[in-house]
């Protein structure tokens, strides 16, 4: 196998659920910058056009990265970052389906229609005046996440799994971009400290 990688929140899912698995997959890096992941050689992988791929050992690729992460998790189940149960498992899939929507989504739009607009809006539809709310959203929506983590370790309970990961990659590009956690939301402040902390999160 091989991960087709990249900058961006997306890639650094993929990445690190990789390093908590304890894997070695080889890295090829493309360039989104210079719209690498729009040429030819590149969509022949994923045409969708985006960042990160997985290439198989028999040549095909998948992309979509809950998609990849399920894969590697079913290749090696321990340690289990989806859970080991079909209760566990679709627990974790759904707080990742309610991060995805409510947080990482009007976040990562907030950004491409804003800061990132020079870079996306000759690549995808881009609604400049939708920016502002797009993060207002994301801010009001970390709070509502933030008030059902109460008393919890990790997003799961004391089980550390796929939401975390797919949740703190987004908050900390988040961070970067100027969308800095809703300082009102204590618990994903505590426990984006707590996720940092793991060995993982600088893969």
């Amino acid at each position: 196998m091989k991960l087709i990688n990249s900058i961006g929140p997306n890639p650094h899912v993929v990445r690190m659920f990789i390093a908590e698995k304890g894997l070695k997959i080889p890295t090829q890096d493309i360039d989104l910058m210079k719209g690498e992941n729009r040429q030819a050689g590149h969509l022949a992988r994923n045409p969708a056009g985006q960042s990160p791929a997985l290439e198989l050992d028999d040549g095909t690729y998948l992309s979509e990265i809950t998609a990849i992460c399920e894969y590697l998790e079913e290749l090696h189940p321990k340690p289990s970052l989806f859970g080991t149960t079909p209760k566990e498992r679709a627990e974790t899939r759904m707080w990742a389906r309610r991060a995805d929507l409510n947080i990482l989504e009007p976040l990562a739009n907030g950004f491409r229609y804003a800061e990132g607009l020079p870079l996306f809006q000759n690549r995808i539809p881009c609604v400049p005046e939708a920016a502002p709310g797009l993060k207002r959203v994301a801010q009001d929506r970390e709070l509502w996440f933030d008030k059902m983590m109460a008393g919890r370790q990790w997003i799961c309970g004391d089980r550390f799994s796929y939401a975390d990961i797919l949740l703190f990659c987004f908050l900390g590009f988040g961070q970067t971009v100027g969308q800095a956690i809703n300082p009102e939301a204590k618990w994903l402040l505590g426990w984006f400290d707590r996720v940092k902390a793991r060995p993982s999160a600088s893969a």
